[in-house]
């Protein structure tokens, strides 16, 4: 984001709230309920989202040295994150090409050599075969290359490593992330480390999780006795940059800023911001933290969720406040996740056919018109 952007974003959100107006759009939407309760939907989401675009499977620091590895999931697949001696990051299926065992068990850790649990067929960190006990005897003519670990599209980005948790998959992630790659780059996200982190699993459909975060008009209720009271009623504003988005959350602070002190005026300390990377990635951006909200859709009523309070290196060390920061942002997303669980509850009641969108919830329309596009796209 360039300092033009900045406050230009500041201008107009200070200007609606002068005039006591929120951010319109020209007209009221609906989502049939249908999409967030159907398996079917479901695993057309998955088939043709999940599983075919690119995913931040963790954060570069959590593989940090050669020989660091991970051990993750993502859209049903065991994965292993490597990182080699040239500091290359690899991403592969964690499945042995002999039998098919989970190659790796442990959740982290450093090496070089992966041996599986069943036969101790051994394999490189990049992938390669490197040995199989009684080869001689029992695989006399077997092609070493042709068993290298299933590799996986992986790129390393803006300080994140990007999977795509299909071998197959022909993706340019650096043309999927182009359009939002300028406010990645100013977020300086490569300089930041991992303070705290929860885990949790939400009875909810992953839209409804993404929908919770891009629209203000629920603040002054659902948060009121959290974060409620620092924010303004219903006023927010979103762009989109292709199938991404940014949304502004302006602070009550937003109302004291004076003309004459325009030079010093700064978003990250006058409004919180939302970035959606799509699909299962939100950046919740506070004034001197990053919070990751990574959603890992299991079923139409499940998503698991990883939340990790993301800060710079240099400020690492400062654990009790990281802490209290990490406990008041859990504090406030469960209340939007406690929602989203009793939301689908709801919808598979029956009670409603469709969901309604205000003009002041635009967001949530064009997020919706983003899935679709994603799986017309993938059926053309």
């Amino acid at each position: 984001m360039d300092r033009e952007t900045e406050l230009s974003l500041l201008d107009e959100l200070k200007g609606l709230s002068d005039a006591g107006s929120a951010y319109l759009d020209e007209d009221i939407t609906r989502s049939a309920v249908e999409d967030y309760i159907s398996q079917s939907r479901f695993d057309l989401e998955k088939h043709h989202i999940f599983s075919a675009l690119p995913h931040i499977i963790c954060h570069s620091s959590e593989l940090a040295e050669p020989g660091a590895f991970l051990r993750a999931e993502l859209a049903g697949k065991p994965i292993l994150l490597t990182r080699d001696r040239n500091g290359e990051a690899h991403a592969f299926l964690n499945v042995c090409r002999h039998r098919g065992a989970r190659l790796v068990e442990d959740q982290r850790g450093c090496r070089h050599l992966f041996s599986c649990p069943y036969h101790a067929w051994t394999w490189s960190n990049t992938g390669m075969l490197r040995g199989i006990p009684h080869q001689k005897q029992g695989f006399p003519d077997i092609d070493k290359s042709q068993y290298g670990l299933i590799r996986l599209p992986c790129a390393e980005r803006f300080g994140w490593v990007w999977v795509v948790p299909n071998p197959n998959a022909h993706v340019d992630i650096d043309a999927h992330l182009a359009p939002i790659a300028a406010d990645i780059a100013w977020l300086e996200t490569d300089s930041l480390q991992i303070a705290q982190e929860s885990r949790l699993t939400c009875a909810a459909n992953w839209k409804l999780l993404v929908e919770g975060g891009i629209e203000a008009y629920h603040f002054s209720v659902a948060h009121a006795k959290t974060i409620g009271p620092y924010f303004p009623d219903n006023l927010s504003s979103y762009q989109c940059f292709g199938p991404h988005m940014r949304s502004v959350l302006p602070r009550v602070t937003l109302t004291d800023l004076k003309a004459e002190d325009r030079e010093n005026w700064s978003i990250r300390t006058e409004a919180n911001m939302v970035y959606s990377i799509f699909p299962t990635t939100q950046w919740l951006v506070q004034q001197d933290h990053i919070v990751w909200i990574h959603m890992d859709p299991t079923g139409p009523g499940e998503t698991r969720l990883r939340l990790a309070t993301l800060v710079p290196v240099t400020e690492i060390e400062r654990i009790d406040h990281w802490q209290r920061n990490h406990a008041i942002t859990m504090t406030t997303l469960t209340e939007d996740f406690e929602i989203g669980e009793a939301i689908q509850s709801g919808l598979e009641s029956g009670a409603n056919t469709h969901l309604t969108f205000g003009r002041y919830e635009g967001a949530l329309h064009r997020f919706a018109q983003t899935v679709q596009a994603a799986l017309d796209d993938d059926h053309a």
